[in-house]
C-alpha cells in the first residue's frame, strides 16, 4: 500500500479526534442535555478554548479535501514518488502539531505550523500539475 494512503487513513484518525476534541470542549461549556438533546436553542458563544478546538477542526476541514485529492491523486495517476511521501507526512505531522498549539491559544507559531502543512501539501500536488 503506497504511504500516501496510510497518511490518508492517519488524517482521517487525526480527524475524528478533532471532532472529539471540540466535542468535549462544547458538552463542558453547555453540558451534556446539549450534546444529547436536539440542539434547537440558540446558545453564547464558546468560551476561548472551545472556540479554539472547534476553529482548529474547521480549519483541518479546510484542508482536508485539498490533501484527499492530492493523496488520493497521485496514488491513481501512479505519481508517487519521495517528494510526495515527505509532503504528505509534513502536511500530516503539522497537521497534528496544530491543534494543541491553537488550543494554548499560541499565535504565530499556529501560522507557521499552518503554513508548512500548505508547503507539504504542494509538494504532493506538483505532480498532478505536471503533463
Amino acid at each position: 500500500m503506497p504511504i500516501e494512503i496510510a497518511i490518508l487513513g492517519w488524517g482521517a484518525v487525526l480527524l475524528i479526534v478533532q471532532i472529539f476534541i471540540a466535542g468535549h470542549f462544547k458538552t463542558k461549556q453547555y453540558g451534556k442535555n446539549w450534546n444529547i438533546g436536539p440542539r434547537d436553542k440558540d446558545m453564547p458563544p464558546l468560551n476561548p478554548v472551545a472556540g479554539r478546538a472547534k476553529r482548529a477542526q474547521d480549519n483541518f476541514l479546510e484542508t482536508f479535501p485539498v490533501a484527499i485529492v492530492a493523496l488520493l491523486g497521485v496514488v491513481l495517476a501512479e505519481r508517487t514518488s519521495t517528494m510526495t511521501a515527505l509532503g504528505g507526512g509534513l502536511w500530516l505531522v503539522m497537521r497534528i502539531a496544530y491543534v494543541p498549539v491553537y488550543l494554548a491559544g499560541v499565535s504565530g507559531i499556529r501560522t507557521v505550523i499552518f503554513l508548512v502543512s500548505l508547503v507539504g501539501l504542494l509538494l504532493v500536488l506538483w505532480p498532478l500539475l505536471l503533463p
